[in-house]
């Protein structure tokens, strides 16, 4: 066994014991439950743009990103849009890569690796920093509701040209609202890439910890996800992502089409 194999399979047992590690488990639910408490997931920027996420979750979807090479990603839900411009450096990094392995010059006008980002209120001041970023190129964001007939319309319509479609969803985290996202957008998913449902952990939450929220457990996007899963078996929770974080806003929601 050469040794990146045995890196490989060292880590891999480390990561499989968590999974009897009672403890190990418990503290890191208890603090993510802390630190939610204290918005410490407001705290990070991704090339100059907020991203409302914790580092075990950005860290998580660069390398699903890197490893599937989607061709198009869709985001629901854009706040400050830093996760758009994470998606957008990460499709940049890829078209790099590929131009350096094929000998080739880059030019990323030319590029159709592309982010769609919809929002039911894209705010002005957040749009134009958008449209400023350097990234802004691969970027196109539509206003609306991500569950309005027009815009699922506009969506699938634009996923019908990509090879390999990506799909996240972070806007309203109720049910109802997950599970109508999921109707819409995971069929646009392609063999081998990811659905990444973000705070299925609501479920795990205390009832009414986000007391200025309509979301709770048993009204989630966990309790959204398990329902979809019910019915479409040719999407499976990665549980090896999450397992490996411990700390994530998406347990049980990294899922991964067949």
């Amino acid at each position: 066994m050469n040794a990146i194999d045995l890196f490989e399979e060292e880590r891999k047992a480390t990561v499989d014991g968590y999974r009897n590690d009672a403890e190990f488990q418990s503290l890191s639910y208890a603090w993510r439950e802390s630190s939610m408490a204290k918005r410490y997931v407001y705290n990070f920027d991704w090339l100059g743009r907020p991203i409302i996420q914790y580092p075990q979750d950005i860290q998580a979807m660069q390398e699903i990103i890197w490893s599937t090479k989607p061709d198009l990603i869709i985001e629901t839900g854009i706040a400050h849009g830093g996760s758009l411009i994470l998606s957008a450096s990460m499709l940049a990094l890829l078209d790099m890569c590929e131009a350096i392995e094929a000998g080739t010059s880059i030019n990323p006008a030319e590029s159709k690796r592309k982010v769609i980002g919809v929002d039911i209120d894209i705010r002005p001041h957040n749009r134009d920093a958008i449209e400023r970023h350097p990234m802004a190129s691969r970027i196109q964001m539509l206003q609306g509701s991500s569950v309005a007939k027009d815009i699922v319309e506009v969506v699938s319509d634009a996923a019908a040209s990509y090879g390999r479609v990506m799909v996240c969803l972070d806007s309203m985290h109720t049910h109802d609202h997950v599970l109508a996202e999921l109707e819409a957008y995971a069929p646009l998913v392609t063999s081998g890439c990811y659905c990444v449902v973000f705070d299925t952990f609501v479920e795990d939450l205390p009832k009414d910890f986000f007391k200025d929220r309509p979301w709770n457990p048993g009204d989630s996007p966990k309790s959204a996800v398990a329902d979809y899963l019910s019915r479409h078996p040719d999407f499976q929770v990665d549980k090896e992502v999450e397992g490996k974080l411990l700390i994530t806003v998406a347990p049980d929601g990294f899922l991964k089409r067949a």
